[in-house]
């Protein structure tokens, strides 16, 4: 999740700011644990990766995290962990036992909830039997498979280092080690792909009965390969009917869209994400990890740390690249873009709960929502329509002057 710190202030509803009241109880925490290094930078990606030395400095990257995870503890004293996420970069480059030097020092520190959902995010080229056994031990429970196709056109255009048996191995793979639950990343909407493409890849992906897919749309993003090179994607009528068939396919298989791009089977979606989208607390460590902290008083505090891996490992330099309070013209906006992603949206009452202001204070924006068909007339919950998910930056619109 990230934040922008040089964002204006927003203006909610036209209305001078609400009092904001002490949290009556602190939301779940989560942690969130990003390595930032890859085999290979893909054309499309905008994340904090960086190309692997054949050489990946583990102790030195573990020993720095749990400094850094020191330096947030005062922040979340007596709490406990309900989610752990490692993130990337690809983090199975790392072996099981520099994970499992970091999982005991975390839990050294803070408690972990008895049902902890540990999930680890790995791409088909790093798969080793014995290693994904060991990941397994370690009380990692969750695993995500960056897959994004199984044809070997799309995968070499997007840079990938797997081919598409290897992305089946995988999954067979995750399973034989002990992991009864996991997710597969696909991707559409890729160059010159079809429907039938799309749906064949999307075939494919539920025959590996994951418990869990993400399925999203390539974007074209600044700063990356594709965004100074533009492939040829999809004309706008095939994206339709790509995103149409395939949700059509997905709940005739049993997987459920309870947000954006998250497809789930009954009981499976992924918590540490439904975290992130409920405005939950997550300290955020690694190289350019992203954390957001609720205190008992009010404070919601955003917080984003040293981007470059050189620079997060050099002694000399602060783990914390910067920090920011949430002001009360910001809370609205920032909780209604992540609730609003999920298909369900939230009960009403996180909301005084999570930010500590008064619901009335949606009170006008939700009616323009409600009459533009945009929000669901539902007073228990804040929910986007149909026509909202849709068109979710309209809807996040009327929430603002």
């Amino acid at each position: 999740m990230t934040h922008d710190s040089s964002a204006s202030p927003l203006i909610f509803g036209g209305a001078a700011p609400s009092p904001r009241a002490a949290l009556p109880v602190l939301p779940p925490l989560a942690l969130y644990i990003h390595i930032p290094w890859c085999v290979r930078k893909c054309p499309y990606c905008d994340f904090n990766s960086h190309t692997a030395s054949p050489v990946l400095p583990e102790e030195e990257y573990v020993d720095a995290l749990l400094a850094d995870l020191d330096q947030d503890l005062h922040a979340v004293y007596g709490r406990e962990l309900s989610s752990i996420f490692f993130g990337g970069g690809t983090p199975s480059l790392f072996s099981a036992e520099a994970l499992g030097r970091l999982l005991k020092g975390v839990e050294q520190r803070i408690a972990f909830a008895s049902d902890i959902e540990i999930t680890l995010e790995a791409n088909p080229g790093t798969f080793e039997q014995e290693k994904f056994v060991a990941y397994r031990a370690l009380g990692i429970n969750r695993l995500s498979i960056g897959i994004q196709s199984f044809q070997e056109e799309k995968l070499k255009a997007l840079g990938r280092i797997h081919n598409g048996d290897e992305a089946v191995r995988a999954a067979g793979m995750a399973r034989q080690a002990g992991f009864d639950n996991f997710n597969l990343d696909l991707m559409h909407g890729l160059p010159d792909q079809s429907l039938d493409d799309a749906l064949n890849d999307l075939r494919q992906a539920i025959a590996l009965k994951p418990t869990h897919l993400s399925w999203y749309q390539l974007t074209l993003e600044p700063n990356t390969v594709f965004w100074n090179q533009p492939p040829t994607l999809p004309e706008d009528d095939t994206l339709w009917d790509i995103q149409e068939a395939g949700q059509a396919l997905l709940a005739e298989h049993g997987y459920t869209q309870y947000e954006v791009s998250a497809y789930a089977q009954p009981g499976r979606p992924a918590r540490h994400n439904l975290n992130y989208w409920s405005f939950g607390d997550f300290i955020g460590i690694g190289a350019g990890a992203h954390g957001k902290l609720s205190h008992p008083d009010g404070r919601i505090v955003r917080t984003w740390k040293t981007r470059l891996p050189k620079d997060y490992l050099n002694p000399a330099k602060s783990f914390k690249a910067g920090e920011k309070a949430l002001t009360n013209d910001e809370l609205p906006f920032d909780f209604l873009m992540n609730a609003l992603r999920l298909t369900e949206g939230v009960e009403s009452r996180l909301y005084p709960e999570r930010t500590g202001l008064p619901l009335e204070s949606l009170a006008e924006g939700r009616r323009e929502a409600e009459q533009s068909g945009l929000l669901r007339v539902e007073p228990s919950r804040l929910a986007a329509t149909d026509r909202g998910q849709l068109f979710l930056n309209d809807l996040l619109q009327t929430f603002l002057s």
